[in-house]
Order: C-alpha cells, then structure tokens, then sequence
C-alpha cells in the first residue's frame, strides 16, 4: 500500500459584519458522490504545486477571485480502495470580498454561504468538518496557537 497526496481541499470564506461564512457547494448529480455539500476540492495536476492546485479548482469552480490564500496546519486523509492507498490531503484557506459573486461550475448545482456551525453540519466526513473548525477558530476566536502559511503573495497572477 502507498501513501499519496493527489487532491487538495479548499475552504473559501468571507468575512461580514466580524462573522465568518464559508461556502458550501452541491455536487452536480454526474459527479461523483452527487448531491453531497462540499468545500472546493480537485486533483493535483502532475506539473503543479498543491496550493496552485488548489487556486486553479477555486477559480474554476467558483469563478472568485482570491484575496488571501493560506495553508491551513491541518491534513485530511482517506483510504482508497481503488489505488489501495492512503491519500494525504492537504488543506488551504482563500478569503473572498464579502460581495464577491460565485458562479459555479457544471460540477455543482448549488451554493450556500454558511457559518460554521451550518457548514460543518453539511460536510460528509469528519476530517472536512475539522479543517473548518480550525479554520474558523484560527480567523474569529483567536485561541489558537497555530501557525498558517501565507501565500497571499502568490495570489498576485489570480
């Protein structure tokens, strides 16, 4: 069995009137898992780093520009039958303008702009539910001692 890291997570979220929404889209039902709630996630391209993997699927499946990028100190995993492999997933964090307009790709049919509480309740597994914990305790609570990359700068060409 290997160890691969092939998808990336990405939490996009903004911030209005000092609350945090993150948002939550539907897969399409021709996608798999169809019909679940989800943070922007793809496949990292042979040729690229996960975080531009991760700025390329929040552009294409939400038509948002970014206006801070950060790689959250969290790994989501998961066995695949499939590859038998455990996958690592790692997992970034894109600030929005708070009147940014989504326009989603043919792979959703929805989107929501939730808080916490609503999003974590939507994601199907446990290890998304986290990232958005920790997201959101490192922006609004901030109890945590967690250190989050920023890569902002490389934003400039998005």
């Amino acid at each position: 069995m290997n160890v691969e890291a092939y998808l990336i997570e990405a939490h996009v979220f903004r911030i209005i009137n000092g609350n945090m929404e993150f948002l939550v889209l539907k897969r399409a039902g021709s996608e798999i898992y169809p019909g679940i709630w989800q943070m922007v996630t793809g496949s990292i391209n042979d040729s690229e780093k996960a975080s531009e993997t991760a700025m390329r699927e929040i552009k294409e499946e939400t038509g948002l520009s970014i206006n801070r990028f950060w790689v959250v100190p969290h790994v989501n995993s998961f066995y695949s039958p499939e590859r038998d492999s455990i996958c690592m997933v790692p997992v970034f964090a894109a600030q929005v303008d708070p009147d940014a307009d989504v326009v989603i790709s043919n792979e959703h049919s929805e989107y929501r702009w939730l808080r916490i509480d609503a999003a974590i309740e939507s994601f199907a597994w446990e290890g998304q539910r986290q990232s958005a914990k920790i997201i959101e305790q490192y922006f609004i609570n901030e109890q945590s001692t967690l250190n989050f990359v920023d890569l902002s700068e490389v934003i400039s060409g998005n």
